[in-house]
Formats: C-alpha cells, structure tokens, sequence
C-alpha cells in the first residue's frame, strides 16, 4: 500500500507578535478578535506591535486631532481621525495616530467599507513619533508613499521637531521662515510649529484661524461644494 506524503496544515497564528510575516488579510483576521486595548499595524508585510503611550505623546496627539478637528468643522467635505485603521493595501494596514481625509463624496481617494474601516490613502497623515521614531521614518514612511499619501508630518519629540513630506514628489519640505507649516493639499491648514511643540493650544487655534480666514480656504471649500456628488 502506498503512503500519500505528509504536508502539514499551515494554521495562522493565534497572536500578532512583532516581527511577523503575514498577509493584510491574516493580520486583519487576527487583529480583529485582539481586545480593544491592544494596537498593532501591518508595514511591508511586517506586523509592528505598539508599546504604551505615553502621556507627551497623548497630549501631542490631543493637539493635533484638535488643530484637525476645528479645520474640519469650517471646511466641509473633509474628516479628520485618530488612531484609526486605514487598509493601505495587500501587505499594508497601518492605524496612524492622526490622519485628514477628503470625504469619497467630494472627491477623496478613500473610502468606508461597511465595517466603518478606511480603504485607500488619506491625503494627510501624521505620526506622533518618539519609541517609533524609526518606524515612523522609515517602513511606515515607505508605505504611505507607495499607497498614495500626499502630505506626511511626523512630530518628533525625541528631537523636538516638526518634519513635512511631500510624498508624492518624494521630498521633505521646509516649513515657513515664519514657523508655520501650511499645507498644500489643504488650503488655509496652519500649524505653528514652535506653538505645538509648546503645547500652546491658544497660540495653535489663532495661527489656523488666520489660516482659514484667507482666499484660498474660501475657494477651496466652494471646490469642495462643487465636487460633492449627491
């Protein structure tokens, strides 16, 4: 009689452990039955998994969904989030600490699925980087890159800094001689970049009202209007 010849069962792992190799779709099976508290992404196919938060990345994050937030709520058609999963693509499922969409309705290159999770690339993400400063500036870099992300900042607070991409044309930008970072995928979106590393929430919220008081705010929530399909 002959032997058929073994091939053992390859069955995913029940946990989510640094350094693993998996697909997007194992890493989000796995992911999905993780309790609330714990926070993973997948970079280049690579699982990453999160050390605690500390309470300067918290605050830093609190400010800038904060600065996102208020931008948001004067410039219709866009939304702003915080530590949300993103589905970048087959080997990518990042959760960055702060990112600001286009809405799909008004001509964003994302989408919600019908689990409420964000398909496609934002068009501005930012990193609250310290323990993952290295990630942050590289892998995770590389993959919003590659899936489409216009306009990434990382703030740095090893470094106490404010660092902004391009990525599209591949190229770190210079913010203002002024300190103030404004974006070009969102017009009127000024950050002061000394009053954030200050947590000088005042200073912040005045510097993105000037911003969202200007010619180029106006024009670009009527391009918004305009391009909202009904």
């Amino acid at each position: 009689m002959s032997v058929l010849p073994f091939h053992p069962i390859r069955r995913p792992p029940a946990e989510l452990h640094s350094g693993d190799r998996m697909s997007r779709e194992e890493f989000h099976e796995i992911y999905r039955r993780t309790p609330e508290s714990f926070r993973a992404e997948l970079i280049e196919g690579i699982v990453y998994v999160a050390s605690p938060v500390g309470l300067e990345h918290g605050r830093s994050d609190g400010l800038l969904i904060t600065v996102l937030n208020v931008y948001a709520f004067q410039t219709p058609g866009v939304e702003p989030a915080t530590n949300t999963t993103v589905i970048l693509g087959d080997d990518s499922e990042p959760q960055p600490d702060v990112f600001l969409r286009i809405l799909p309705e008004c001509g964003g290159q994302t989408r919600t699925t019908s689990e409420t999770y964000v398909v496609g690339a934002p068009e501005l993400v930012a990193e609250v980087a310290y323990s993952s400063r290295a990630i942050d500036l590289g892998a995770k870099q590389r993959d919003y890159a590659r899936y489409g992300v216009h306009e990434y900042l990382v703030l740095s607070l090893a470094d106490q800094e404010l660092r902004w991409f391009d990525l599209r044309q591949n190229r770190e930008l210079q913010i203002d001689p002024d300190g103030i970072l404004r974006s070009q995928t969102f017009p009127g979106l000024w950050i002061d970049r000394d009053r954030l590393l200050a947590r000088d929430g005042p200073g912040l919220m005045q510097t993105l009202q000037r911003g969202l008081a200007t010619p180029e705010h106006a024009a670009f929530v009527a391009k918004l209007a305009e391009a909202r399909q009904p």
